[in-house]
């Protein structure tokens, strides 16, 4: 029988159904970062309490910057736990990008000030920890951990590309965010990679024998 049966329109029926089974600090789990050509992956690991009530809260992507900022302290203040795992670019050429996420993955879960016994992990690819889990399709629009997870990613990952674009303002990571825009690319054409570029990218791995 299948431990989790996918047939509820609930956005905390995974949730529910965890702590049906005994566990009691259920933690979803989310990225931010895949695809930028700069800058850190980004993983959150949630764990909320079963009352949890925030109206709004959505898969990151799919809300504006404004709300995502209006949402991340309120999620920090209803959250029973929150960790933060980061790979950052150098990682994520050493290693590729999905390594680097499982292992921003597993460094959220393992700072979370409450030990996690479930992981609601969105996407296919399992945490490599030895803990009870589930991963979930589009789990960032099925389970308001993962979806509160999303949200936490994303914030931190925006803020870190800001004090980049700080430190690197040719590049214009505020308004693309490490994404591969036109602006973007042409930059990287025109300045060569900075220190948080991922050099194995298409995009950037052409131009780093040039401005090396």
């Amino acid at each position: 029988m299948e431990l989790f049966p996918e047939n509820s329109q609930s956005q905390l029926f995974f949730e529910d159904m965890a702590r049906r089974r005994g566990y009691r600090a259920v933690a979803g789990i989310d990225e931010a970062g895949r695809g930028p050509l700069a800058g850190p992956v980004v993983a959150a690991a949630v764990i909320l309490p079963e009352d949890f009530d925030l109206p709004g809260l959505n898969d990151s992507k799919l809300i504006s910057e404004r709300k995502r900022n209006q949402l991340f302290p309120m999620i920090y203040e209803q959250a029973l736990a929150i960790g933060i795992g980061v790979s950052r670019a150098d990682e994520i050429d050493r290693i590729n990008i999905l390594q680097a996420t499982l292992r921003g993955m597993s460094r959220a879960v393992m700072r979370l000030p409450v030990a996690a016994d479930f992981l609601l992990v969105d996407g296919i690819t399992p945490v490599p920890l030895g803990i009870e889990q589930k991963t979930l399709k589009k789990g960032d629009s099925r389970s308001l951990s993962i979806a509160a997870a999303s949200v936490i990613a994303k914030v931190v990952r925006d803020r870190i590309m800001l004090a980049y674009d700080r430190l690197f303002p040719e590049y214009g990571f505020s308004g693309h965010k490490g994404y591969g825009s036109v602006k973007h690319r042409n930059a990287v054409a025109l300045h060569g990679p900075c220190v948080c570029h991922r050099r194995s990218f298409a995009g950037v791995k052409e131009h780093c024998e040039a401005h090396d």
